[in-house]
């Protein structure tokens, strides 16, 4: 697979990778900012902003506007990470010069109706009333809450009932001028273009934004280590809990290493230490599952087990010893092994499709890992070795020094008492 590195001559870049097998293109960006730009009191702006994207732009409204997405057959979508805003495009070759119009008309002409505002802020409401009785939503918010504070990472991305209710046109007009810059942005191409037409493609779509942004600072955001513990009642059979404290970044020279121990901890499915342990066997659990999130400001280790309310306490127990095992004396080398046969053998799997492989060419752009991160990473993983990994273990792993939340109504010793309620 062959990645050119295009400039536009308006000096846009992206990375392209040419393929005339099916006259499909698709584009995948990103500005810098995502929800941790949302304005103070405005939790869920930049999440409304991705919801309105297709409600009209310049002398298009709403109806007007879908009316000319769905005869071109294209595809146009929004979302909001904690640190980017994401974009997506995908059309047929022979209609790309009139859906990059489109797409330019709804980045640099959004017009945010007051009534397709309301209608959107209505589906968002019902979303967020359904967000409230989902046992894993709630424990996962109230876990951000914990870990984050008051930093942005701490507000939902969604927002809350009442910071949806007080946004406004003006407030997502804000947003897309402060965020959607040329300064900020990152593009991968995928599919029947050359680098000559993307060039001019690049400014078609992107050359009516401000060239530079007007983002918020943020600040580094170092989760607390626990142990913290929040029951959230709700009346459900079976209880979620959500477990972490502080990971590792991106660009830290362990990072490889803590990916590898994560897929033997909980991310590897049913080859993982904390399924075998909690489910097979003990049977305590349906799901039991672990992640790193290396945000931008601020990293963390975080894990989901989902068990009958009178087995939630003997769960958690057995996840926090085998914790406290594995950064004592790590894995075995079968489990290395395996593990590392698994994540390169795998890794051809994300590049399916052209979506996918814009998509992977896009998060190794915004992780800054460099235009050759495919041919090397598989040999990065390969590297890792049993020191790195009990190193990594040890410096990671803290669990007497879990952050929990847990929704349900957990059968539980009388010191672990409710201490919150949905909503």
């Amino acid at each position: 697979m062959k990645i050119q590195e295009v400039t536009s001559p308006g000096g846009i870049k992206a990375w392209l990778v040419e393929s005339h097998v099916n006259p499909l293109i698709a584009i995948r960006f990103a500005f810098v900012g995502g929800a941790s730009q949302d304005s103070s009191g405005k939790d869920g702006q930049a999440y409304f902003v991705t919801s309105m994207m297709d409600e009209g732009a310049g002398e298009l409204d709403a109806s007007a506007f879908q009316e000319r997405e769905q005869a071109l057959a294209m595809r146009m979508d929004f979302d909001a990470g904690r640190d980017v805003m994401l974009g997506n495009i995908q059309t047929l070759t022979e209609n790309k010069d009139e859906v990059f119009d489109l797409v330019r008309l709804a980045m640099s002409k959004p017009r945010f109706d007051e009534d397709a505002l309301e209608r959107v802020r209505a589906q968002i409401l019902a979303g967020l009333k359904f967000d409230e009785n989902d046992p894993e939503t709630v424990a996962s918010l109230a876990w951000d809450r914990l870990a984050f504070h008051d930093h942005p990472y701490g507000r939902p991305v969604k927002g809350t009932m009442a910071s949806i209710a007080t946004i406004t046109s003006e407030d997502l007009h804000d947003y897309v001028r402060r965020v959607f810059a040329r300064d900020k942005l990152v593009v991968s191409v995928v599919g029947d273009i050359t680098a000559e037409e993307l060039g001019k493609a690049l400014d078609q779509l992107f050359g009516d934004l401000p060239e530079r942004s007007e983002l918020v600072q943020v600040a580094e955001a170092r989760p607390p280590l626990g142990p913290t513990r929040e029951v959230i009642v709700m009346d459900v059979p079976q209880s979620v809990a959500q477990f972490g404290h502080r990971g590792i970044a991106r660009d830290d020279d362990d990072f490889i290493a803590a990916y590898v121990l994560n897929y033997i901890i909980g991310g590897g499915g049913f080859s993982s230490r904390l399924m075998e342990e909690v489910r097979e066997k003990r049977g305590l659990a349906y799901s039991v599952y672990s992640n790193l999130y290396p945000y931008r400001h601020g990293a963390v280790f975080v894990g989901n087990v989902a068990t009958k309310n009178e087995a939630v306490g003997q769960s958690l127990t057995v996840i926090q010893d085998e914790l406290m095992r594995l950064a004592e004396q790590g894995p075995s080398d079968e489990e290395l092994d395996s593990a590392k046969a698994y994540l390169t053998g795998a890794y051809a799997l994300r590049f399916e499709s052209s979506s996918s492989i814009a998509s992977q060419l896009l998060w190794i752009q915004i992780e800054d890992l460099g235009i050759d991160y495919i041919t090397k990473r598989n040999a990065l993983v390969e590297a890792v070795t049993m020191d790195d990994i009990k190193h990594v273990a040890k410096r990671l792993l803290a669990a007497d020094q879990l952050i929990t939340t847990i929704v349900g109504k957990p059968v539980e010793p009388a010191e672990i008492i409710p201490t919150g309620a949905p909503g």
